[in-house]
């Protein structure tokens, strides 16, 4: 079957997902994800004693604040996680983020590893990246876990969000800044 193209099989010219362990000499990796939904809601999580009687949580069933998403980026070369927390996470959203890096990185090639989410295939964002410089990387299908940024995600979650119960979105935001 010529010109047929199997998930999780690569094209010989196709840019691979192995450019996180053997990266390119010609630019910059950085691995993008999105971390969410961060909404108002009490997070159980682990204290340091047990006291007589456990800490009651509060019934989340209103969602006054309305849901934020986290839009991050982690550059390998240096380890510094770059993030936006925005109300939703469309391909207008993406494309914002994708422009502060470009801002950030100027005049650099720029090797952006991520998942098969849709906003990440947009047409306008596939062609802005193509007109700076900026290569699409995407990983195989049900391969997210592959992507760097998710250990940090998991490591946000588990340091700054488990056992928290913020009351507002600037709390909650000033809670996750790295």
């Amino acid at each position: 079957m010529e010109g047929v193209q199997r998930p999780g099989v690569h094209r010989e010219d196709a840019p691979r997902p192995d450019a996180v362990r053997h990266p390119p000499a010609d630019g910059r990796v950085i691995c993008v994800d999105e971390f969410g939904p961060l909404n108002l809601m009490p997070r159980k999580g682990k204290a340091w004693g047990r006291g007589k009687r456990p800490r009651r949580l509060r019934a989340t069933y209103n969602r006054y604040g309305g849901v934020m998403h986290m839009l991050a980026a982690l550059d390998l070369a240096t380890g510094k996680l770059y993030y936006r927390i925005p109300p939703r996470k469309r391909w207008r959203e993406f494309l914002g983020l994708l422009k502060a890096l470009r801002a950030r990185w100027p005049g650099e090639k720029l090797y952006l590893v991520l998942d098969n989410f849709s906003p990440h295939k947009h047409a306008k964002v596939r062609a802005w990246t193509a007109d700076n410089d900026i290569q699409l990387v995407f990983l195989p299908t049900y391969g997210s876990w592959l992507n760097w940024i998710e250990a940090e995600f998991a490591a946000l979650g588990y340091f700054a969000l488990n056992g928290t119960d913020h009351r507002s979105h600037e709390e909650q935001n000033a809670g996750v800044s790295i």
